[in-house]
């Protein structure tokens, strides 16, 4: 991913590689930071746009399936 690009739309998917490569849902611009929140629920995290990335298939995946575990506990509307 070009982080020199414009941010993406609320809700794509990408990877803090910072971070383990965590999963997360963009939710906006905090100065030079980018928020992502857990796909699972959770606080949300600031990454600065270099250490992002799309997410490969199978990733994108277990992020759904998180999600619907999630919803199913009834953690995420």
């Amino acid at each position: 991913m070009e982080t020199e690009d414009l941010p993406p739309t609320v809700g794509v998917l990408l990877v803090d590689t910072s971070r383990g490569n965590r999963v997360g849902e963009f939710r906006g611009v905090a100065g030079f930071y980018w928020s992502l929140r857990p796909m699972g629920g959770g606080t949300e995290w600031e990454v600065e746009p270099r250490y992002l990335r799309t997410p490969f298939p199978i990733e994108r995946l277990r992020a759904r399936i998180a999600r619907a575990n999630a919803r199913s506990r009834g953690d995420v509307l």
